[in-house]
């Protein structure tokens, strides 16, 4: 089998790293890849978001499955364009990929199937005196969005009605976020605790992972601006038996229901991110494909054939699949460049790999470059570390001391990643 991962980042190191494991022992390529995904495939020279270079590789080189990490792609049609062309891809199509290039679609999306999510208005990107009113007229705390992609850091939690107002003149008129602030999403501020929750889906039959749980803020104890994520482990305890069984059925259900009935079924990888107060689930957002750093938490834990099960989902063949999951628990620590989310200097050399590799950790690159003799920052977010353990107090543990063997200058992290779980424990 000859699969194509498109992407570069930590998650795609993780997919490449797991397909790799599959006892069909594929042939693997990464566009464009990190030396991460070099070390287990090929690397190719082409761009996440080229699409007719991807489709003529993916043709060429008689590719079995094209397997697409990043979202942008995803929004943009690759999909359609692989499947027009008679080419196996795992990906919803543009259409479906919407619930996550529009949050403005993905709320409205939601109350027509009744999905339950937060209170919210939207307004157009140049109706600031409509939305600062409503602001007003509302209170605070609030949540305020950019619709469209923004790296995961279009979502602003304001505490204030002058931050809800701050974060609309952000938006709105700088256009911090270009044309991903084109509308805007005004949302009631939802309390409770995250988790994230992945469908595999061939538009009729889904599997779910295991839980995880997200860290977005840049800092401990959640202050700080939103990333694209500091930090993760897996299962997520907030998500019981039972708040899983009415997320299936109060959202992932009605979310491919719906999608079927609008005439554009959803296929691939479903995100629910979640916030669950009293047991009861409520949809934060949807991403069309698995987070980062979530997957480098949940494919450590996956038993099955990777390879398989994508291909199972591309053909349209879920029915009867299972996902075995392993009963160790899995925690990924970020290692970031200092400034980030905000500006920050790249080409700093890494060292101690290989002793975090000896501890037993699990390091997949994510914004890593390799010049001519050493490996090197290349990123805001630059390793993801991930262990396991019999416990999650374990697999923290053996990840925060394999962390301590990694060095570049000004690295950041977050030394709070999985207190939430440890505390419900």
């Amino acid at each position: 089998m000859r699969i194509l991962v498109v992407g570069s980042g930590g998650r795609e190191h993780a997919l490449v790293w797991a397909l790799a494991r599959s006892p069909q022992a594929p042939t693997l390529f990464t566009a464009p890849g990190n030396p991460g995904t070099e070390a287990l495939g090929t690397n190719v020279p082409i761009e996440a978001t080229d699409t007719a270079a991807l489709q003529t590789f993916a043709a060429k080189e008689a590719i079995d499955l094209t397997i697409v990490g990043p979202e942008q792609p995803l929004v943009a049609g690759i999909v359609d364009a692989f499947r027009t062309a008679g080419l196996p891809i795992v990906g919803p199509t543009a259409a479906a990929a919407r619930l996550e290039g529009s949050k403005a679609f993905a709320k409205e999306f939601m109350q027509r199937y009744r999905i339950p999510t937060a209170t919210y208005r939207t307004f157009d990107g140049d109706a600031f005196d409509e939305a600062a009113a409503y602001v007003h007229a509302e209170g605070a705390p609030l949540v305020v969005k950019a619709s469209g992609l923004a790296a995961g850091k279009g979502a602003l939690v304001c505490a204030t009605e002058e931050e809800a107002l701050a974060a609309l003149q952000r938006i709105m008129v700088d256009r911090a976020f270009g044309a991903a602030g084109d509308r805007v999403v005004i949302e009631e501020f939802m309390t409770g605790e995250e988790a994230s929750v992945f469908a595999l889906t061939d538009g009729e039959h889904y599997v779910v992972t295991v839980p995880a749980q997200d860290h977005k803020r840049a800092a401990d104890g959640d202050t700080g601006p939103n990333t694209g994520g500091m930090g993760a482990y897996a299962p997520a305890p907030v998500v019981t038996g039972g708040v899983l069984t009415r997320v299936c059925r109060k959202i992932i259900e009605p979310t491919l229901a719906g999608m079927a009935e609008e005439g554009h079924p959803y296929t691939g990888i479903l995100y629910c991110g979640l916030m669950i107060a009293d047991g009861q689930p409520r949809v934060v957002e949807y991403n069309c494909r698995l987070g980062d750093p979530e997957a480098q938490v949940v494919l450590p834990l996956l038993q099955n054939d990777l390879a398989d099960v994508f291909m199972k989902t591309a053909e349209g063949a879920l029915s009867g699949v299972h996902l075995r999951m392993g009963q160790e628990a899995a925690a990924c620590v970020v290692m970031a460049s200092g400034g980030y989310p905000g500006p920050y200097a790249t080409g700093k050399p890494i060292t101690g790999l290989e002793d975090a590799a000896a501890n037993g950790a699990l390091v997949f690159h994510a914004g890593t470059a390799r010049t001519a003799d050493e490996l090197v920052t290349d990123g805001g977010r630059v390793l993801g570390v991930t262990a396991l353990g019999a416990t999650l107090k374990a697999a923290l543990d053996r990840a925060y001391s394999s962390v301590g063997s990694i060095h570049f200058d000004e690295a950041q992290y977050r030394t709070d990643i999985g207190r939430k779980g440890l505390a419900r424990l």
